[in-house]
């Protein structure tokens, strides 16, 4: 095969090899030398935009595992901020008020912190700014732990210093907890077992056999016993001071006379089934200052967490029978 490239000469009637220098291989070189680098560059560009490298898939391996591990974490978190709100609003509705505290401001609730982000906001960010996130969340929560850990010594400082005030404000269920059938109704608004109207209920309902002694919920004065309150039936009040008084009504027998003084826990009535009612069991109301308020706030001092964990889930379950 004959190398090299010709040329036709008409003048010599003769085909004649091309003869070219170094300095024109060159240049005949550098387009095909730089459209190489180019198609090489383009074909790397493409290779790693639609490809990962060995060291590129753990990295996001590793971070699709600390976001599940964030998420998990970030779960736990909002179930200890729910708990830790309950408590603070039980705190500052319940506690502080009984005791006539100065409220927390929400600020310094807060600790001094903002909210922290959700997980759906670290989708962008690298590992080590979803650790600080997450520490920045530990470090809120035990901020606003410590805060309620100083309210809770502050009200232990007032109860001991007001300990008849202590005595005198419910603090126990009316009956004892072994012997409840079931909560039937909770404060708040319900259906009317007999009506079938919608009617704020001012107390809760405990069913239990007729005859199931009755305990008064703090030290006081026994202040009305009747059998003509409207709808109540058989019922007996007890002021305690400080603004508070407990109705307990429906009663089958009672075992106080007006302007008796009674100790918390003392049996002073049983369970009827008198006056509006479908079945035996215990309307039991906590007034402060002649307004309403919810009972199951006052059971602090008789039942586990457990046990008042129980008595909501018995009260929302569904076709439950509400009894007045």
């Amino acid at each position: 095969m004959v190398k090299g490239k010709f040329r036709y000469n008409p003048e010599t009637i003769s085909y004649e090899k091309i003869e070219f220098t170094f300095i024109k291989k060159i240049i005949r070189l550098i387009p095909h030398f730089f459209g190489s680098l180019f198609l090489g560059g383009l074909m790397t560009l493409a290779f790693f935009y639609f490809f990962d490298s060995p060291e590129e898939k753990m990295l996001k391996r590793e971070k699709d595992e600390i976001l599940t591990n964030y998420q998990f974490l970030s779960r736990e978190l909002d179930e200890l901020q729910g708990v830790l709100k309950e408590i603070q609003y039980r705190d500052e509705n319940i506690y502080r008020t009984i005791f006539q505290a100065e409220p927390i401001s929400g600020d310094v609730r807060k600790g001094g912190f903002g909210g922290a982000n959700s997980y759906e906001k670290l989708r962008g960010l690298d590992s080590k700014e979803i650790v600080a996130n997450t520490a920045k969340r530990f470090d809120v929560l035990a901020k606003q732990l410590y805060i309620q850990s100083k309210s809770f010594d502050e009200i232990a400082h007032l109860a001991k210093s007001k300990k008849d005030m202590v005595n005198s404000v419910p603090a126990i269920m009316p009956i004892s907890f072994n012997q409840l059938t079931r909560v039937s109704s909770l404060f708040g608004y319900r259906t009317d077992p007999i009506y079938g109207t919608l009617k704020m209920h001012e107390g809760m309902d405990f069913t239990a056999k007729q005859g199931t002694p009755i305990h008064v919920t703090g030290d006081g004065t026994v202040i009305e016993v009747s059998n003509s309150r409207s709808g109540y039936g058989n019922c007996v009040i007890v002021n305690h001071g400080y603004g508070y008084k407990t109705l307990y009504a429906h009663l089958h027998t009672w075992a106080v006379r007006p302007g008796q003084k009674v100790k918390r826990g003392e049996i002073i009535a049983t369970v009827g089934n008198t006056g509006k009612s479908v079945g035996p069991h215990l309307h039991y109301e906590v007034r402060k200052n002649d307004i309403p308020i919810d009972p199951i706030n006052f059971y602090f001092d008789d039942i586990s967490p457990e046990q008042y964990q129980e008595l909501i889930e018995q009260a929302l379950q569904p076709g439950g029978q509400t009894l007045d």
